[in-house]
């Protein structure tokens, strides 16, 4: 299974600042605990245990990526969540351009000495 696109902390400042969107998948306990990138979107996919509902979601997420071939970047802690969620979304509901943050705002971001602001 093909795995979707990842950016690392300095590509995901120049796709931001290009406009790209950046969708914060992680819970609001997360986003409190955590702080979130700035200028990211919190869009939560998976609750605390594990629940979604994708309609809904997608209809949100509708709101910020208007077109399936617009690139967007999907957060989550750890890159755990967003694979699953970029590939759902990729071979599911044929959106062409999902890309993630590798390993997630904490391996990916925090712990390379990047900042969060409050959620």
């Amino acid at each position: 299974m093909r795995e979707i696109e990842c950016v690392d902390d300095k590509e995901l400042d120049i796709l931001m600042k290009a406009g790209t969107k950046a969708i914060d998948i992680r819970t609001p306990a997360e986003w409190q605990n955590r702080g979130i990138i700035e200028g990211s979107i919190k869009l939560m996919f998976f609750d605390e245990q594990g629940n979604y509902d994708a309609e809904s979601w997608l209809n949100e997420l509708k709101k910020y990526v208007k077109s399936k071939d617009e690139t967007f970047v999907l957060i989550c802690a750890h890159a755990n969540r967003t694979k699953v969620l970029g590939r759902f979304l990729r071979d599911k509901f044929g959106y062409k351009k999902v890309v993630e943050l590798c390993g997630g705002i904490e391996y990916g971001w925090i712990l390379k000495g990047r900042e969060t602001v409050e959620a």
